[in-house]
């Protein structure tokens, strides 16, 4: 008996479709990762990680926050979040999707009900079917369907919560979501508006505070800042009220039951976040990376560009994006394939972020680069 076979099958499927994904060390100029403003390998958050340790600061935490886990950074880090971001309260998580999981989980309660886009998250999914709510999607960026999906619900007997879930700038597509009306439709119906702000903290709003801008100070909104990206270190802080906080600290399992980040990685966070808001040069360099690519890239298939760092270059079929993608590696270039399930059907692309880790000539390198693959994948 081979136990292994189903596992087998789907992996061959997978390959026969062009879909198996594979781990790959990053090689070449950064087109791929999420370290929009460089600061993985920043020198100066380097020295404070060192003298941080020198000073004797543990690099583990020893315990969840509850059993011996919980440390001053940690705490000092959600203090200054919540101040700097504007909000009640904040709490850490290791991740961000160890937060958006958390939230869905836990918050949204019997009797409510999830409207989520269709493009938000996994971490999002993965939550919500671990809560008690029900959950429903709505067309990508549809305020419409958002409310006629409350109002349906209402007239079917729906009384509880009505939870909007979106991101502010999706990862996959570059776009942004329309909250101010968004919010609006949460103040008209008493719903609590959640926000991912991944991949807007840090590149846009004041200091890096990402796009929510004011309604993010909103009662009945929870915003989302991942540390891993931007802000080019690790973990997720949920701003909210202090009643939700406190309602975490009880009963989110995600929270309860994991070891704590390690008090380093909280002080590197907070460090990080007041780095780029004494900085606004990090967000000018990258928003004049994103302007020369949008014209280096012109005549491109790039989807609902708003002027963001992602460049989504829609190609389709699955082994197209893949051999592109493969074309560009071979010339120095860190550029992935995105394949379904990551993204609709039909919409394999490649996905080109830009970072402040690569200058104004790799980029017109690139695109001149991307130009001539596209030409030799359209002749094959």
């Amino acid at each position: 008996m081979d136990r292994f076979k189903p596992y087998r099958d789907q992996l061959d499927a997978l390959d026969t479709a062009g879909r198996k994904r594979r781990l790959l060390i990053p090689a070449g100029k950064d087109f791929s990762s999420n370290d929009y403003l460089g600061l993985s390998r920043s020198p100066y958050l380097k020295e404070v990680a060192q003298a941080a340790i020198a000073g004797g600061m543990p690099h583990g935490s020893g315990g969840s926050r509850l059993l011996g886990g919980n440390h001053p950074e940690h705490e000092a880090l959600e203090a200054f979040a919540a101040s700097h971001y504007g909000a009640e309260a904040s709490l850490f998580f290791g991740s961000g999707f160890a937060a958006n999981t958390a939230l869905f989980a836990t918050l949204p309660q019997t009797g409510d009900l999830v409207l989520y886009d269709a493009l938000v998250h996994a971490s999002v999914h993965d939550g919500m079917k671990l809560g008690r709510a029900a959950f429903r999607a709505f067309p990508h960026n549809d305020c419409d369907a958002v409310e006629q999906e409350i109002r349906t619900w209402r007239e079917s007997g729906g009384t509880g919560t009505v939870w909007i879930a979106v991101e502010s700038l999706y990862s996959m597509d570059g776009d942004r979501a329309p909250l101010s009306d968004l919010a609006q439709i949460a103040d008209a119906h008493d719903a609590m508006l959640v926000i991912d702000e991944a991949h807007a903290v840090g590149v846009f709003g004041e200091g890096g505070t990402g796009l929510a801008g004011d309604i993010g100070r909103q009662e009945n909104a929870i915003l989302l800042r991942t540390c891993g990206k931007a802000l080019g270190g690790e973990g997720g802080i949920l701003t909210m009220p202090k009643i939700l906080r406190e309602f975490f600290i009880n009963r989110a399992r995600p929270f309860i039951f994991s070891t704590a980040p390690s008090p380093l990685t909280a002080h590197l966070a907070q460090q990080a976040i007041a780095h780029v808001a004494a900085n606004p040069a990090l967000q000018t360099g990258l928003a004049e990376h994103s302007a020369l690519a949008r014209s280096c890239f012109d005549g491109l298939s790039l989807g609902d560009d708003q002027d963001s760092q992602i460049f989504p270059v829609i190609l389709g079929e699955d082994r197209v994006a893949v051999s592109v993608a493969a074309m560009l590696q071979e010339q120095g270039y860190d550029v992935r394939a995105i394949r379904p399930p990551t993204v609709p059907a039909g919409s394999a692309r490649l996905r080109i972020s830009l970072t402040l880790n690569v200058t104004p000539e790799d980029i017109r390198n690139l695109a001149a680069a991307l130009h001539e693959a596209l030409a030799m994948a359209k002749a094959a």
